[in-house]
């Protein structure tokens, strides 16, 4: 077997002693190495196999870790690490103490800042070009942005500071044509113009060719072709909306072609003021299934190479259970509307979409101007229905708080992801909403313990003249199958497992959403050890059924809390603020949920056990109390 290239690139440098054919090369070594790595861990395709000749023209361009390269969202950062002195870690991908799947300052030298979310590098990049100028130093700072990112509406507003400030930062528009559904809105529609302009079509690559066999003439021939194309396209498009806001424009350029990316990386490394190298890429490049079906791999389970189907069996998920009857309930009441930012597939919209198409809002990534509109479509008489990740919530707490709750509009905020979620860490765990939630004013907050509570929730939510969020995780339902499923009424908790009469030694246990299925297996065990405990399904973190759960803790004086939240400012903190306000004496309180920290990577039982969330640390625990 021949050596591979990849086998002697250990970090950046080492991409400068490589010609263009062995570069080409390498992309294709790098690319079999995500997708094998990919298929194995799950994690981000598509966007990975789109910018494998962009990251290799990068690092051969400029001189990291000097030079700060600052990549949105993150998520396309596997070649990145692979070419950053990790590669003989990959394999550890998104696993519980390997590599993260976006950038960590803590992992690497190579990565400058630390993103999860999108629409943010121009901001960090343009915060690290102003320190790197008034420190004096002297090196590049380069953000990557998608343009379905640059949807956002803080990717706008840092280029217009950039354009403003006239301080040097390198922007590169990574332009696939999608986020992870397909780009809509004006951006969108502006960046299709550009790149189908006859002018700015791919250069013929026959005449190039023919020119660099002349001798010696031929490529200059080449180069001053360049520069007057490039002159040129002032005349073209003279008043293009990024040079008019003061940013220098260069492209679009095959972002596939790494000889052409490399030139245009040096013409923009020349500039000394603000520039925006705009490139066009094929999301899920170099593997068919992907190039077919990018939204399918923007964010993938394991999966077989040969055919992409994935290697965990399609089940039943709460997004899909949310968007099957969210299409019932709008067939029978026509002022059901239904907004996604940029994530109809994801969130369980893409029925709706289909069924509903005047009914359905797509805003793109932006969650601040969807959760405003829908405050203006319920002012307006209209049911908006919006779901949202629950990290993703924090991006528009805001509109949350000032734009619908203020003014108690009856806007259903679905909560999708809450809770763990798994392999892609700190930036996208569910664990804060139920806290930042329950602090604002005039909303109502309930979480299902299964997906028949969940539609029975959807639909009584749509009932109410008020704001409403409904919080529920990723994935499908527990394997415990609940006998009853009483009526939703506003602020009443339901009891789901009652006292043993012939145990004597009692405890009340109060969860909410997917952990009341957990609170049962926790009761059945604690059976064993002569424990009586009650289950109280909670429902409503706001308003919370005070009185029906009071009844219990002073029967039993011994009450834990099991939650997927962190507990500060969660259903815990909620018991012991009752307690505490009734003047409750000699109750004992445990409550089981997060810490308010940050969660690390791992899969979700494997960070639920290190956190004492599964059933039998929990047990144990209740066990060591008595």
């Amino acid at each position: 077997m021949s050596e591979k290239i990849l086998d002697n690139v250990n970090k950046p440098k080492d991409l400068k002693k490589l010609n263009y054919k062995e570069k080409d090369k390498l992309a294709e070594e790098l690319r079999e190495t995500v997708i094998k790595t990919v298929s194995e861990n799950g994690g981000h395709l598509a966007s990975n196999l789109g910018v494998v000749e962009l990251t290799i023209a990068l690092h051969s361009v400029f001189n990291t870790p000097e030079d700060k390269i600052v990549w949105d969202v993150g998520h396309q950062t596997y070649v990145h690490k692979i070419l950053t002195e990790r590669k003989n870690k990959i394999k550890t991908l998104r696993k519980l103490d390997g590599l993260s799947g976006f950038p960590k300052v803590k992992e690497s030298k190579y990565d400058c800042f630390e993103t999860g979310h999108s629409s943010t590098s121009i901001s960090a990049a343009l915060g690290m070009a102003r320190a790197r100028d008034l420190k004096k130093e002297n090196h590049e700072v380069i953000a990557v942005i998608g343009d379905g990112a640059l949807t956002g509406g803080m990717a706008l507003e840092a280029l217009n500071d950039a354009g403003n400030s006239k301080t040097k930062v390198i922007i590169i528009l990574n332009d696939n044509e999608m986020s992870i559904s397909k780009n809509v809105g004006g951006i969108s529609r502006f960046l299709t113009k550009v790149r189908t302009k006859k002018f700015y079509k791919k250069s013929n690559n026959i005449v190039r060719k023919g020119l660099e066999r002349i001798p010696k003439v031929g490529p200059a021939i080449i180069i001053f072709a360049r520069k007057v194309k490039y002159s040129l396209k002032q005349l073209v498009i003279p008043k293009m909306f990024f040079e008019n806001i003061g940013i220098k424009y260069l492209g679009p350029v095959d972002g596939h072609d790494i000889e052409r990316l490399e030139w245009i990386l040096k013409l923009a490394k020349k500039e000394t003021e603000p520039v925006l190298v705009h490139i066009i890429t094929k999301k899920g490049k170099g593997y068919k299934p992907a190039e077919e079906n990018p939204d399918k791999f923007h964010s993938t389970s394991s999966f077989d190479i040969e055919t992409g189907k994935s290697k965990k069996p399609k089940k039943a998920d709460y997004s899909k259970v949310f968007g099957d009857k969210l299409v019932e309930l709008a067939k029978k009441d026509e002022k059901i509307v239904a907004i996604t930012a940029a994530m109809a597939d994801g969130t369980g919209l893409a029925k709706f979409r289909k069924e509903f198409p005047n009914r359905f809002f797509d805003a793109a990534i932006a969650e601040q101007h969807a959760l405003t509109m829908a405050a203006g479509l319920a002012r307006a008489g209209m049911k908006p229905v919006i779901p949202i990740y629950s990290s993703f919530y924090q991006r528009g707490y805001d509109q949350v708080i000032h734009d619908i709750c203020l003014q108690k509009l009856p806007v259903v905020l679905c909560v999708d992801r809450a809770g763990i979620v798994g392999n892609d860490g700190e930036t996208h765990q569910g664990i804060y909403d139920l806290s930042f939630l329950n602090i604002v004013p005039n909303l109502a907050i309930m979480a299902p313990k299964d997906f028949e509570e969940l539609e029975q929730m959807l639909e009584f939510a749509l009932t109410l003249n008020q704001p409403v969020a409904i919080r529920y995780p990723r994935g499908g339902e527990s394997n415990i199958k609940f006998e009853t499923h009483k009526k939703i009424e506003l602020g009443k908790a339901e009891k789901v497992m009652k006292f043993d009469k012939e145990i004597k030694n009692k405890m009340t246990i109060l969860a909410i959403g997917k952990m009341v299925s957990r609170a049962v297996e926790v009761s059945k065990e604690l059976k064993k050890y002569k424990i009586n405990a009650e289950v109280i399904n909670v429902r409503f973190l706001k308003p919370i059924d005070e009185k029906y759960i009071l009844k219990s803790i002073k029967e039993t004086k011994n009450v834990i809390t099991i939650e997927d939240n962190i507990i500060k400012g969660g259903l815990g903190s909620t018991i012991s603020e009752i307690i505490t306000k009734n003047n409750l004496d000699n109750v004992k309180l445990k409550c089981f949920g997060y810490p308010d920290e940050f969660i690390k990577h791992g899969n979700v039982e494997e960070i639920e056990k290190i956190y004492g969330l599964d059933v039998q640390s929990t047990v144990n625990s209740c066990k060591a109390e008595e």
